[in-house]
Protein backbone atom coordinates (compact mmCIF):
# COMPACT_ATOMS: atom_id res chain seq x y z
CA UNK A 1 0.00 0.00 0.00
CA UNK A 2 2.92 2.45 0.74
CA UNK A 3 4.52 1.83 -2.67
CA UNK A 4 0.85 2.22 -4.41
CA UNK A 5 0.34 5.82 -2.29
CA UNK A 6 3.78 6.67 -3.65
CA UNK A 7 2.85 6.25 -7.24
CA UNK A 8 -0.15 8.24 -6.88
CA UNK A 9 1.48 10.81 -5.11
CA UNK A 10 4.53 10.63 -7.96
CA UNK A 11 1.86 11.15 -10.60
CA UNK A 12 -0.06 14.10 -9.40
CA UNK A 13 3.03 15.70 -8.28
CA UNK A 14 4.31 15.03 -12.17
CA UNK A 15 1.25 16.86 -13.90
CA UNK A 16 1.36 19.98 -11.42
CA UNK A 17 5.15 20.25 -12.78
CA UNK A 18 3.90 19.54 -15.80
CA UNK A 19 1.85 22.58 -15.54
CA UNK A 20 4.36 24.62 -13.93
CA UNK A 21 6.64 24.42 -16.68
CA UNK A 22 4.03 25.33 -19.71
CA UNK A 23 2.58 28.35 -17.98
CA UNK A 24 2.87 29.81 -21.74
CA UNK A 25 0.39 27.15 -22.97
CA UNK A 26 -3.05 28.47 -24.26
CA UNK A 27 -6.60 28.53 -22.30
CA UNK A 28 -7.76 25.56 -24.56
CA UNK A 29 -4.65 23.47 -23.67
CA UNK A 30 -4.87 24.43 -20.41
CA UNK A 31 -8.45 23.29 -20.21
CA UNK A 32 -7.65 20.34 -21.38
CA UNK A 33 -4.74 18.97 -19.37
CA UNK A 34 -6.53 19.90 -16.27
CA UNK A 35 -9.78 17.65 -17.25
CA UNK A 36 -7.17 14.80 -18.47
CA UNK A 37 -5.51 15.50 -14.26
CA UNK A 38 -9.45 15.26 -12.83
CA UNK A 39 -9.86 11.94 -14.77
CA UNK A 40 -6.65 10.40 -13.85
CA UNK A 41 -7.28 11.19 -10.02
CA UNK A 42 -10.81 9.57 -10.46
CA UNK A 43 -8.94 6.74 -11.31
CA UNK A 44 -6.37 6.61 -9.13
CA UNK A 45 -8.82 6.55 -6.22
CA UNK A 46 -11.39 3.72 -7.96
CA UNK A 47 -8.10 1.85 -8.29
CA UNK A 48 -7.36 2.64 -4.93
CA UNK A 49 -10.72 1.71 -3.42
CA UNK A 50 -10.61 -1.26 -5.18
CA UNK A 51 -7.50 -2.24 -3.76
CA UNK A 52 -8.68 -1.35 0.07
CA UNK A 53 -11.75 -3.22 -0.44
CA UNK A 54 -9.67 -6.92 -1.94
CA UNK A 55 -7.15 -5.89 0.99
CA UNK A 56 -9.83 -6.43 3.55
CA UNK A 57 -10.56 -10.26 5.13
CA UNK A 58 -13.15 -12.45 3.24
CA UNK A 59 -15.24 -14.20 5.50
CA UNK A 60 -16.50 -17.18 4.53
CA UNK A 61 -16.71 -20.99 5.18
CA UNK A 62 -13.29 -21.65 3.42
CA UNK A 63 -10.52 -22.46 5.28
CA UNK A 64 -8.46 -18.79 5.85
CA UNK A 65 -5.60 -20.53 4.84
CA UNK A 66 -7.22 -20.96 1.49
CA UNK A 67 -8.36 -17.61 1.17
CA UNK A 68 -4.99 -15.88 1.81
CA UNK A 69 -3.09 -17.05 -1.11
CA UNK A 70 -6.09 -15.47 -3.64
CA UNK A 71 -5.82 -12.47 -1.82
CA UNK A 72 -1.92 -12.08 -2.38
CA UNK A 73 -2.05 -12.95 -5.83
CA UNK A 74 -4.82 -10.04 -6.49
CA UNK A 75 -2.69 -7.57 -4.58
CA UNK A 76 -0.01 -8.80 -6.46
CA UNK A 77 -1.54 -8.55 -9.83
CA UNK A 78 -3.75 -5.20 -9.16
CA UNK A 79 0.38 -3.41 -7.72
CA UNK A 80 1.88 -4.59 -11.53
CA UNK A 81 -1.09 -3.03 -13.11
CA UNK A 82 -1.10 -0.17 -11.31
CA UNK A 83 2.58 0.14 -12.07
CA UNK A 84 2.36 -0.30 -15.75
CA UNK A 85 -0.58 2.38 -16.27
CA UNK A 86 1.51 4.63 -14.10
CA UNK A 87 4.83 4.35 -16.27
CA UNK A 88 2.66 4.47 -19.21
CA UNK A 89 0.52 7.82 -18.03
CA UNK A 90 4.11 8.97 -17.41
CA UNK A 91 5.90 8.60 -20.52
CA UNK A 92 2.64 10.01 -22.13
CA UNK A 93 3.12 12.90 -19.86
CA UNK A 94 6.63 13.46 -20.50
CA UNK A 95 6.07 13.22 -24.39
CA UNK A 96 3.21 15.82 -23.72
CA UNK A 97 5.68 18.45 -22.43
CA UNK A 98 8.11 17.91 -24.37
CA UNK A 99 6.01 18.50 -27.63
CA UNK A 100 4.58 21.60 -26.04
CA UNK A 101 7.91 23.03 -25.14
CA UNK A 102 8.58 22.23 -28.72
CA UNK A 103 5.81 23.80 -29.82
CA UNK A 104 6.19 26.96 -28.04
CA UNK A 105 9.60 27.59 -28.59
CA UNK A 106 8.54 27.53 -32.23
CA UNK A 107 6.04 29.85 -31.92
CA UNK A 108 7.90 32.14 -30.10
CA UNK A 109 10.70 32.06 -32.48
CA UNK A 110 8.56 32.91 -35.67
CA UNK A 111 6.60 35.81 -34.09
CA UNK A 112 10.29 37.11 -32.58
CA UNK A 113 8.97 36.97 -28.79
CA UNK A 114 12.30 36.16 -28.15
CA UNK A 115 13.37 39.50 -29.13
CA UNK A 116 10.43 41.41 -27.63
CA UNK A 117 11.27 39.71 -24.52
CA UNK A 118 14.83 41.20 -24.31
CA UNK A 119 15.12 43.29 -21.15
CA UNK A 120 12.01 42.06 -18.78
CA UNK A 121 12.42 41.29 -15.60
CA UNK A 122 10.32 39.16 -13.31
CA UNK A 123 9.95 41.88 -10.55
CA UNK A 124 7.89 44.49 -13.10
CA UNK A 125 4.98 45.54 -11.63
CA UNK A 126 1.38 44.58 -13.95
CA UNK A 127 1.44 48.29 -15.39
CA UNK A 128 4.92 47.67 -17.14
CA UNK A 129 3.35 43.88 -17.79
CA UNK A 130 0.38 45.46 -19.74
CA UNK A 131 2.32 47.56 -21.68
CA UNK A 132 4.31 44.85 -22.68
CA UNK A 133 2.06 42.96 -23.89
CA UNK A 134 0.33 45.55 -25.79
CA UNK A 135 3.87 46.10 -27.51
CA UNK A 136 3.83 42.31 -28.21
CA UNK A 137 0.43 42.79 -29.79
CA UNK A 138 1.35 45.54 -31.68
CA UNK A 139 4.44 44.67 -32.95
CA UNK A 140 3.23 41.33 -34.17
CA UNK A 141 1.01 43.72 -35.88
CA UNK A 142 3.46 44.96 -37.47
CA UNK A 143 6.00 42.26 -38.33
CA UNK A 144 3.37 40.17 -40.20
CA UNK A 145 3.61 39.23 -43.60
CA UNK A 146 1.70 36.80 -45.94
CA UNK A 147 4.01 34.62 -45.27
CA UNK A 148 4.50 34.96 -41.93
CA UNK A 149 8.06 35.80 -41.57
CA UNK A 150 10.04 38.29 -39.45
CA UNK A 151 10.53 42.15 -40.59
CA UNK A 152 13.07 41.78 -42.65
CA UNK A 153 14.52 45.55 -42.07
CA UNK A 154 17.72 44.52 -39.11
CA UNK A 155 18.85 42.20 -41.69
CA UNK A 156 19.03 44.39 -44.21
CA UNK A 157 20.90 47.02 -42.40
CA UNK A 158 23.27 44.73 -41.35
CA UNK A 159 24.12 43.34 -45.26
CA UNK A 160 23.91 47.22 -45.60
CA UNK A 161 27.07 48.42 -43.88
CA UNK A 162 28.48 45.15 -45.61
CA UNK A 163 27.75 46.38 -49.37
CA UNK A 164 28.73 50.43 -47.90
CA UNK A 165 32.13 48.68 -47.40
CA UNK A 166 32.82 47.14 -50.67
CA UNK A 167 31.83 49.92 -52.31
CA UNK A 168 34.10 52.26 -50.37
CA UNK A 169 37.15 49.42 -51.11
CA UNK A 170 35.58 49.80 -54.96
CA UNK A 171 36.11 53.22 -54.74
CA UNK A 172 39.56 53.13 -53.10
CA UNK A 173 41.07 51.18 -56.34
CA UNK A 174 39.65 53.77 -58.88
CA UNK A 175 40.29 56.95 -56.69
CA UNK A 176 44.65 55.10 -57.26
CA UNK A 177 43.87 54.63 -60.86
CA UNK A 178 42.51 58.40 -61.86
CA UNK A 179 45.21 59.87 -59.98
CA UNK A 180 47.05 61.33 -63.06
CA UNK A 181 44.12 62.04 -64.81
CA UNK A 182 41.88 65.07 -65.29
CA UNK A 183 38.83 63.44 -64.50
CA UNK A 184 36.49 64.01 -61.92
CA UNK A 185 37.30 62.30 -58.07
CA UNK A 186 35.37 60.19 -56.13
CA UNK A 187 34.42 60.67 -53.03
CA UNK A 188 33.25 58.36 -50.32
CA UNK A 189 29.93 56.33 -51.19
CA UNK A 190 26.82 57.42 -48.78
CA UNK A 191 24.40 55.25 -48.37
CA UNK A 192 20.98 56.39 -49.28
CA UNK A 193 16.74 55.67 -49.19
CA UNK A 194 15.57 52.70 -47.44
CA UNK A 195 17.68 49.61 -47.49
CA UNK A 196 19.95 52.40 -45.29
CA UNK A 197 17.19 53.99 -43.23
CA UNK A 198 15.88 51.64 -42.06
CA UNK A 199 12.14 50.98 -43.44
CA UNK A 200 12.58 48.91 -46.70
CA UNK A 201 9.60 47.36 -47.46
CA UNK A 202 10.99 44.38 -49.42
CA UNK A 203 12.22 41.24 -48.73
CA UNK A 204 15.81 40.74 -47.65
CA UNK A 205 16.64 38.86 -50.75
CA UNK A 206 14.75 41.69 -53.13
CA UNK A 207 16.21 44.37 -51.36
CA UNK A 208 18.01 46.66 -54.01
CA UNK A 209 21.21 48.64 -52.07
CA UNK A 210 21.42 52.30 -53.13
CA UNK A 211 24.46 54.66 -52.56
CA UNK A 212 25.45 57.99 -53.82
CA UNK A 213 28.85 58.68 -55.01
CA UNK A 214 29.61 62.67 -54.87
CA UNK A 215 31.75 63.80 -57.82
CA UNK A 216 34.18 66.35 -57.54
CA UNK A 217 35.48 68.71 -60.25
CA UNK A 218 39.63 67.40 -60.80
CA UNK A 219 42.20 69.69 -60.91
CA UNK A 220 42.06 72.43 -63.36
CA UNK A 221 38.48 71.95 -63.48
CA UNK A 222 34.93 73.49 -61.88
CA UNK A 223 31.33 72.41 -61.93
CA UNK A 224 29.00 75.43 -62.42
CA UNK A 225 25.25 74.58 -61.93
CA UNK A 226 23.00 76.10 -63.90
CA UNK A 227 19.39 76.29 -62.54
CA UNK A 228 16.45 75.75 -64.93
CA UNK A 229 13.93 78.08 -63.25
CA UNK A 230 10.20 76.32 -63.73
CA UNK A 231 8.14 79.18 -62.24
CA UNK A 232 8.04 82.51 -59.89
CA UNK A 233 9.60 81.88 -56.64
CA UNK A 234 9.31 78.18 -57.06
CA UNK A 235 12.93 76.54 -56.97
CA UNK A 236 14.42 74.66 -59.85
CA UNK A 237 14.50 70.97 -59.39
CA UNK A 238 16.27 70.44 -62.76
CA UNK A 239 19.50 71.93 -63.46
CA UNK A 240 22.76 71.52 -65.62
CA UNK A 241 26.15 71.13 -64.59
CA UNK A 242 28.74 73.14 -66.54
CA UNK A 243 32.40 72.03 -66.84
CA UNK A 244 34.76 75.44 -67.00
CA UNK A 245 38.16 76.09 -66.99
CA UNK A 246 40.01 76.69 -63.33
CA UNK A 247 43.12 78.47 -62.33
CA UNK A 248 45.45 76.09 -60.69
CA UNK A 249 48.59 78.15 -60.80
CA UNK A 250 48.71 77.73 -57.02
CA UNK A 251 48.95 73.98 -57.08
CA UNK A 252 51.89 71.52 -56.82
CA UNK A 253 53.22 70.06 -59.69
CA UNK A 254 49.95 70.84 -61.54
CA UNK A 255 49.31 72.79 -64.82
CA UNK A 256 47.57 75.83 -65.26
CA UNK A 257 45.04 75.33 -68.02
CA UNK A 258 44.57 78.96 -68.30
CA UNK A 259 47.96 80.36 -67.48
CA UNK A 260 50.70 78.41 -69.05
CA UNK A 261 51.45 77.76 -72.40
CA UNK A 262 50.67 76.10 -75.10
CA UNK A 263 54.20 74.60 -75.73
CA UNK A 264 53.75 73.25 -71.39
CA UNK A 265 50.43 72.03 -71.94
CA UNK A 266 51.30 69.58 -75.06
CA UNK A 267 53.33 66.68 -72.27
CA UNK A 268 49.36 66.94 -70.53
CA UNK A 269 46.78 66.90 -73.70
CA UNK A 270 46.97 62.94 -74.10
CA UNK A 271 45.56 62.68 -70.54
CA UNK A 272 41.63 62.16 -70.79
CA UNK A 273 39.90 64.94 -69.26
CA UNK A 274 36.23 65.74 -68.19
CA UNK A 275 35.43 68.01 -70.87
CA UNK A 276 36.50 65.50 -73.51
CA UNK A 277 34.97 62.16 -72.36
CA UNK A 278 32.13 63.02 -70.34
CA UNK A 279 30.00 66.28 -71.30
CA UNK A 280 28.28 67.21 -73.77
CA UNK A 281 28.71 70.72 -75.40
CA UNK A 282 30.58 71.00 -71.93
CA UNK A 283 27.59 70.44 -69.83
CA UNK A 284 28.26 66.72 -67.91
CA UNK A 285 26.37 64.09 -69.60
CA UNK A 286 24.73 62.11 -67.06
CA UNK A 287 24.63 59.06 -69.47
CA UNK A 288 27.84 59.29 -70.15
CA UNK A 289 29.46 59.69 -66.38
CA UNK A 290 27.58 56.40 -66.08
CA UNK A 291 28.91 54.40 -68.68
CA UNK A 292 32.21 55.22 -67.98
CA UNK A 293 31.92 54.16 -64.34
CA UNK A 294 30.54 51.14 -65.56
CA UNK A 295 33.59 50.68 -67.45
CA UNK A 296 36.00 51.37 -64.60
CA UNK A 297 34.19 48.76 -62.34
CA UNK A 298 34.18 46.16 -64.44
CA UNK A 299 38.26 46.92 -65.26
CA UNK A 300 39.07 47.04 -61.48
CA UNK A 301 36.90 44.53 -60.03
CA UNK A 302 39.48 41.77 -59.83
CA UNK A 303 41.83 43.94 -58.00
CA UNK A 304 39.78 43.90 -55.07
CA UNK A 305 39.69 40.84 -52.42
CA UNK A 306 36.19 40.82 -52.88
CA UNK A 307 36.41 39.37 -56.02
CA UNK A 308 37.27 36.23 -54.74
CA UNK A 309 33.91 35.56 -52.56
CA UNK A 310 31.58 37.26 -55.19
CA UNK A 311 31.10 37.11 -58.45
CA UNK A 312 29.80 40.75 -60.35
CA UNK A 313 27.99 41.09 -62.98
CA UNK A 314 27.02 44.85 -64.76
CA UNK A 315 22.94 44.91 -65.13
CA UNK A 316 22.26 47.10 -68.76
CA UNK A 317 19.10 48.12 -67.12
CA UNK A 318 19.47 51.71 -66.33
CA UNK A 319 21.18 54.34 -68.34
CA UNK A 320 21.57 57.18 -65.62
CA UNK A 321 23.40 54.66 -62.52
CA UNK A 322 25.41 52.09 -62.42
CA UNK A 323 23.47 48.98 -60.87
CA UNK A 324 25.57 45.64 -60.19
CA UNK A 325 24.92 42.32 -59.11
CA UNK A 326 27.04 40.71 -56.54
CA UNK A 327 26.41 36.63 -56.44
CA UNK A 328 28.40 34.49 -53.52
CA UNK A 329 29.96 31.17 -53.84
CA UNK A 330 27.05 29.95 -52.05
CA UNK A 331 24.92 31.33 -54.62
CA UNK A 332 23.25 33.77 -52.95
CA UNK A 333 22.99 37.61 -54.90
CA UNK A 334 22.86 40.95 -53.68
CA UNK A 335 21.80 44.17 -56.05
CA UNK A 336 23.29 47.74 -55.76
CA UNK A 337 22.29 50.37 -57.49
CA UNK A 338 25.36 53.27 -57.57
CA UNK A 339 24.35 56.97 -58.46
CA UNK A 340 26.20 60.35 -59.01
CA UNK A 341 25.58 63.36 -57.89
CA UNK A 342 27.52 67.31 -57.49
CA UNK A 343 27.13 69.05 -54.57
CA UNK A 344 24.77 72.47 -54.08
CA UNK A 345 27.87 74.42 -51.66
CA UNK A 346 28.06 72.93 -48.72
CA UNK A 347 24.26 71.76 -48.35
CA UNK A 348 23.05 67.74 -47.71
CA UNK A 349 21.26 68.64 -51.50
CA UNK A 350 22.67 66.84 -54.50
CA UNK A 351 22.02 67.71 -58.02
CA UNK A 352 21.98 63.19 -59.07
CA UNK A 353 21.20 61.26 -61.55
CA UNK A 354 18.25 59.36 -59.84
CA UNK A 355 16.63 55.61 -60.80
CA UNK A 356 13.21 57.09 -62.29
CA UNK A 357 14.82 59.59 -64.52
CA UNK A 358 12.27 60.38 -66.95
CA UNK A 359 13.81 59.13 -70.33
CA UNK A 360 12.36 62.03 -72.27
CA UNK A 361 14.55 64.48 -70.36
CA UNK A 362 18.30 65.53 -71.82
CA UNK A 363 21.16 63.67 -70.51
CA UNK A 364 23.08 66.86 -69.37
CA UNK A 365 19.92 67.94 -67.15
CA UNK A 366 20.14 66.53 -63.42
CA UNK A 367 17.52 66.95 -60.60
CA UNK A 368 17.58 67.87 -57.49
CA UNK A 369 18.57 64.83 -54.87
CA UNK A 370 17.36 65.20 -51.58
CA UNK A 371 18.01 61.65 -50.31
CA UNK A 372 20.90 62.46 -48.24
CA UNK A 373 19.17 65.34 -46.64
CA UNK A 374 16.70 62.83 -45.70
CA UNK A 375 18.60 60.07 -44.48
CA UNK A 376 19.79 62.80 -41.71
CA UNK A 377 15.95 63.47 -41.20
CA UNK A 378 15.25 59.98 -40.26
CA UNK A 379 18.33 60.23 -37.62
CA UNK A 380 17.25 63.04 -36.05
CA UNK A 381 14.04 61.21 -35.85
CA UNK A 382 15.54 58.28 -34.06
CA UNK A 383 16.94 60.57 -31.80
CA UNK A 384 13.95 62.26 -30.43
CA UNK A 385 11.45 59.43 -30.73
CA UNK A 386 10.96 57.01 -27.79
CA UNK A 387 13.01 53.82 -27.40
CA UNK A 388 10.65 51.48 -29.49
CA UNK A 389 9.22 54.31 -31.91
CA UNK A 390 7.20 52.94 -34.83
CA UNK A 391 7.42 55.13 -37.42
CA UNK A 392 9.90 53.45 -39.27
CA UNK A 393 7.56 49.91 -38.95
CA UNK A 394 4.48 52.38 -39.97
CA UNK A 395 6.49 53.18 -42.93
CA UNK A 396 7.50 49.77 -44.08
CA UNK A 397 4.10 48.70 -43.47
CA UNK A 398 2.52 51.01 -46.02
CA UNK A 399 5.21 50.81 -48.59
CA UNK A 400 5.30 47.29 -48.49
CA UNK A 401 1.02 46.90 -49.94
CA UNK A 402 1.91 49.79 -52.83
CA UNK A 403 2.58 46.43 -55.48
CA UNK A 404 0.90 47.23 -58.44
CA UNK A 405 -0.38 50.70 -58.30
CA UNK A 406 1.06 54.27 -59.59
CA UNK A 407 1.47 55.19 -55.25
CA UNK A 408 4.86 55.55 -55.11
CA UNK A 409 7.03 54.53 -52.02
CA UNK A 410 8.28 58.41 -52.06
CA UNK A 411 4.88 59.22 -51.82
CA UNK A 412 3.98 57.71 -49.37
CA UNK A 413 7.69 58.22 -47.48
CA UNK A 414 7.14 62.17 -47.92
CA UNK A 415 3.43 61.95 -46.04
CA UNK A 416 5.24 60.23 -43.18
CA UNK A 417 8.06 62.69 -42.99
CA UNK A 418 5.38 65.63 -43.28
CA UNK A 419 3.75 63.87 -40.01
CA UNK A 420 7.06 63.50 -38.35
CA UNK A 421 7.52 66.79 -38.68
CA UNK A 422 4.49 67.93 -36.70
CA UNK A 423 3.43 65.32 -34.98
CA UNK A 424 4.36 65.63 -31.27
CA UNK A 425 7.68 62.81 -30.64
CA UNK A 426 5.47 60.89 -27.73
CA UNK A 427 2.86 60.11 -29.95
CA UNK A 428 4.86 58.04 -32.24
CA UNK A 429 5.60 55.44 -29.38
CA UNK A 430 4.51 51.42 -30.29
CA UNK A 431 1.19 51.76 -28.48
CA UNK A 432 -0.13 54.94 -30.75
CA UNK A 433 0.81 52.91 -33.88
CA UNK A 434 -2.53 51.95 -35.22
CA UNK A 435 -3.76 55.87 -34.83
CA UNK A 436 -0.28 56.82 -36.48
CA UNK A 437 -1.42 54.31 -39.26
CA UNK A 438 -4.85 55.86 -39.67
CA UNK A 439 -3.44 59.10 -39.39
CA UNK A 440 -1.41 58.36 -42.55
CA UNK A 441 -3.80 57.34 -44.55
CA UNK A 442 -6.05 60.09 -43.62
CA UNK A 443 -3.06 62.54 -44.80
CA UNK A 444 -2.56 60.32 -48.09
CA UNK A 445 -6.19 60.33 -49.11
CA UNK A 446 -6.45 64.24 -48.15
CA UNK A 447 -3.40 64.95 -50.67
CA UNK A 448 -4.81 62.64 -53.66
CA UNK A 449 -8.17 64.63 -52.85
CA UNK A 450 -6.77 67.55 -53.61
CA UNK A 451 -3.82 66.94 -55.70
CA UNK A 452 -1.46 68.20 -53.57
CA UNK A 453 1.44 67.22 -52.04
CA UNK A 454 4.56 69.47 -50.77
CA UNK A 455 7.87 68.48 -51.50
CA UNK A 456 9.22 68.40 -48.08
CA UNK A 457 12.59 70.54 -47.74
CA UNK A 458 11.06 73.09 -50.06
CA UNK A 459 9.39 75.94 -48.14
CA UNK A 460 9.36 73.76 -44.82
CA UNK A 461 10.38 76.45 -42.29
CA UNK A 462 10.09 73.65 -39.13
CA UNK A 463 13.49 71.81 -40.25
CA UNK A 464 15.86 70.66 -37.89
CA UNK A 465 19.14 72.75 -37.58
CA UNK A 466 21.65 69.99 -38.70
CA UNK A 467 20.33 69.46 -42.17
CA UNK A 468 21.91 71.93 -44.21
CA UNK A 469 19.98 73.38 -46.80
CA UNK A 470 20.85 75.80 -49.20
CA UNK A 471 20.04 79.51 -48.66
CA UNK A 472 16.80 79.78 -50.82
CA UNK A 473 15.09 76.25 -50.09
CA UNK A 474 13.35 77.97 -47.36
CA UNK A 475 11.50 80.89 -49.41
CA UNK A 476 10.99 78.70 -51.98
CA UNK A 477 7.59 77.99 -53.46
CA UNK A 478 7.87 73.55 -52.45
CA UNK A 479 7.01 71.75 -56.10
CA UNK A 480 3.53 70.04 -55.79
CA UNK A 481 4.90 65.85 -56.10
CA UNK A 482 0.86 65.16 -56.86
CA UNK A 483 0.95 68.15 -59.98
CA UNK A 484 0.47 65.05 -62.92
CA UNK A 485 -3.18 64.35 -61.01
CA UNK A 486 -4.07 68.26 -61.80
CA UNK A 487 -3.14 67.55 -65.46
CA UNK A 488 -4.72 64.22 -65.61
CA UNK A 489 -8.39 63.61 -64.36
CA UNK A 490 -8.22 59.95 -65.14
CA UNK A 491 -5.04 59.81 -63.93
CA UNK A 492 -6.59 61.18 -60.66
CA UNK A 493 -9.42 58.96 -60.73
CA UNK A 494 -7.41 56.12 -61.28
CA UNK A 495 -5.27 57.11 -58.03
CA UNK A 496 -8.60 57.74 -55.62
CA UNK A 497 -9.29 54.03 -56.94
CA UNK A 498 -5.96 52.59 -55.71
CA UNK A 499 -5.95 54.20 -52.64
CA UNK A 500 -9.00 52.47 -51.43
CA UNK A 501 -6.91 49.16 -52.71
CA UNK A 502 -3.83 50.25 -50.64
CA UNK A 503 -6.19 50.61 -47.22
CA UNK A 504 -8.32 47.08 -48.23
CA UNK A 505 -4.75 45.61 -48.30
CA UNK A 506 -3.59 47.29 -45.23
CA UNK A 507 -6.41 46.83 -43.12
CA UNK A 508 -6.17 43.30 -44.10
CA UNK A 509 -2.58 42.83 -43.11
CA UNK A 510 -3.35 44.22 -39.24
CA UNK A 511 -6.30 41.63 -39.66
CA UNK A 512 -3.62 38.67 -39.93
CA UNK A 513 -1.15 40.75 -37.92
CA UNK A 514 -3.98 40.88 -34.80
CA UNK A 515 -5.41 37.45 -34.83
CA UNK A 516 -1.79 36.04 -35.17
CA UNK A 517 -0.66 38.30 -32.32
CA UNK A 518 -3.46 36.81 -30.05
CA UNK A 519 -2.40 33.47 -30.77
CA UNK A 520 1.02 34.52 -29.51
CA UNK A 521 -0.10 36.62 -26.91
CA UNK A 522 -2.14 33.13 -25.53
CA UNK A 523 0.79 31.02 -25.76
CA UNK A 524 2.87 33.75 -23.50
CA UNK A 525 0.48 33.62 -21.23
Amino acid sequence: MAATKFLALLLQGFILFSAKVHEKLDEATWKRMEEHKTEMNQEMTRLMEEMERRSQPQWSLVPMILQQRPQEQSITTWTAVLFAVTAGVLVLLYWLCWWLRKRCSETDSIWGMDEISDGRTDEADETNEEEIDAEDSIFAILSCHDRCKQWPVQKTISRSEEVKGLVDDLLQVLRIRLSNTFLPVLQEAIGVDSSFEGWSPNETDDVVYHLLVPLKAPTGYRFILEPMITGWRMAPIHSRIRVDLECSCGGKKTLCFLHNSKKQLRRVKKKPSVLDILCTHSYLDVEKVAKWFQDLVTKAWMALPQSRCYKMKVLPYSQTSCLLQLKSNSGSKVALEILFGVQQGDSDIFLSSLPEADTNTPSTVWRINSLVAEGKFFRHVARQVPQGSCHLKCLHLCTSVLEGTDISQYIIKTVVMHLLNTTPVAGWCIRDCIMRLADIMRHLHCCLEQKQLNYFFLGNAEMPKEIILPPDFQQSEPPNLLEHLVQDQAAHTKALRQFEEIQDRLLNRLYIGLSTSRRASTVMQ
